[in-house]
């Protein structure tokens, strides 16, 4: 998975802030400053580094100056990724600059679990691979001034071409992806695609062809159906928000993307265009054809039946293919098609898909060694290691070309033509899943209640906009804005 799942119920600012240990930090015995910082209308906290462990003189291979002999701490969530790109890949490269430097790794399938006591003590690591079901809410570390602005990584000298800047070597809007506040905080690493993930050996056997429009894929639903086969199915327990990825891919083709940076700005109405109406209203009427059964499955179950050919089409990002290879028969082909047209007056072709940066890392801003951190991510944002990374993981990074002339998957060699057939008809990015968690959670309580019939896509509308609405009107919470 990509992201935060299967997080219960309703979680509130301070619970999330409880949950990281940072309630002792705005709220305790000698907050001070920081509490200070934090409140309603007054800037987000400014993150300074840390003492970069007796530091080192800076150079164009030591941009950041770090200390030789600083020993490194660097945290992994070992999911879909596994963790072997760390450990066989981005950490060997750093110990043969720095070979002096003892390196401790922490592999973890619970970030902000493992890290809740470390936050509230101070004795956090260098480097996080935020991810997973029970990762942590970077917003809310940011306004803490717990995570460490990365403009300085960004604007350093690359390490393939120390002519260009970091900055220069990534895939348009990955450092717009990592902002918050209006400044680079998460560094987004994972290239991915996000649609219909389906086996292009069935479909090819059987004779079927992904749906171009939603009345084709209502057409072929019944034809699935009709082989005894579950058409569409996603998991309601802790991934619904696969399924309101689609909802929102298909108001933006629709519309066009402005809808996605206005939802994300709160704009009033946003939720109850024609748009999303549309869409939630086009999607509800696919999930009749899931079983009742599938809101009380977690993704990965949901993802199995799949390779066992009792589901034909599944909505997921392209990290699908490693996540589920161990579970994946000899045969089974991978491959992804974009999201059907709603109408025929959609603003954006077919072919258009969601394509974003992925898979956040930050550097803690009290880390002993935030500079190590920083060139951690440098090392992670060179060809070699993005080349690694995609090598161990199966996945493709932001870093151009790092993975030209590998060899690629079934399911990897689909999303590059999908790439193709794309050209510039990119959807963009949501940013208030990230910015905006109880927003977040209510959206997902939403499209399970119209994606299993409980609720039509008008009241789907009305009850998100409420949501935005409170969130907006909430003075605690920190706005965010973006343009792009």
């Amino acid at each position: 998975m990509s992201k935060s799942a299967g997080t219960p119920g309703e979680i509130t600012r301070r619970q999330m802030l409880r949950r990281i240990g940072l309630t002792a930090l705005v709220a305790g015995p000698g907050a001070g400053l920081l509490s200070a910082c934090a409140t309603a209308g007054s800037p987000a906290a400014t993150s300074s580094a840390a003492p970069t462990a007796g530091g080192a003189a800076t150079s164009a291979a030591n941009p950041f100056g770090v200390a030789a002999n600083a020993p490194l701490e660097v945290v992994i969530f070992k999911g879909g990724l596994g963790d072997s790109y760390a450990t066989d890949v981005h950490e060997p490269l750093y110990k043969k600059t720095f070979p002096q430097a003892e390196i401790k790794h922490v592999a973890t399938q619970q970030i902000a679990q493992t890290l809740q006591p470390r936050f509230a003590s101070g004795d956090v690591p260098d480097m996080i691979a935020n991810s997973g079901t029970d990762l942590i809410d970077n917003a809310a570390l940011q306004q803490e001034g717990q995570l460490l602005e990365l403009t300085e990584l960004w604007d350093a000298p690359s390490i393939d071409d120390p002519a260009k800047k970091v900055r220069d070597m990534v895939a348009p809007g990955t450092v717009e992806s990592g902002l918050i506040t209006g400044k680079p905080y998460v560094m987004n690493y994972v290239f991915s695609a996000y649609g219909l993930w389906y086996d292009a050996a069935l479909f090819e056997k059987e004779g079927w062809t992904p749906p171009k429009t939603m009345d084709e894929f209502k057409a072929l639903c019944e034809k699935i159906k009709a082989k005894g086969i579950v058409p569409f199915a996603f998991a309601g327990k802790n991934a619904s928000y696969y399924a309101y990825w689609m909802i929102l891919i298909s108001a933006a083709k629709i519309e066009g993307n402005q809808l996605l940076i206005d939802i994300d700005n709160l704009v009033d109405g946003a939720w109850q265009r024609d748009s999303v109406k549309q869409s939630a209203a086009a999607w509800a009427e696919i999930g009749k054809y899931m079983d009742k059964s599938f809101e009380g499955l977690i993704h990965t179950e949901v993802q199995t039946r799949q390779n066992q050919g009792k589901i034909a089409l599944y909505p997921s990002g392209s990290w699908l293919e490693n996540e589920q290879k161990d579970q994946t028969p000899d045969g089974f082909k991978y491959a992804l098609t974009p999201t059907p047209s709603v109408t025929a007056a959609d603003k954006m072709p077919f072919e258009a898909i969601r394509a974003a940066a992925g898979e956040g890392y930050i550097v803690p801003a009290k880390a002993k060694n935030p500079k190590g951190g920083l060139e951690y991510l440098r090392i992670m944002l060179s060809k070699e290691g993005a080349r690694g990374f995609t090598e161990k993981s199966g996945n493709i990074t932001v870093v151009t070309g790092a993975a030209d002339g590998l060899e690629l998957s079934p399911g990897n060699a689909s999303l590059s033509a999908a790439q193709t057939a794309a050209g510039a008809n990119i959807v963009t990015y949501n940013s208030f899943e990230g910015w905006y968690k109880e927003l977040e959670t209510e959206l997902r309580r939403q499209t399970n209640a119209l994606m299993f019939g409980r609720i039509s896509a008008e009241q789907f509308c009305e009850k998100m906009q409420k949501a935005a609405d409170k969130t907006k009107a909430d003075s605690s919470i920190t706005k965010q804005n973006r343009t792009v």
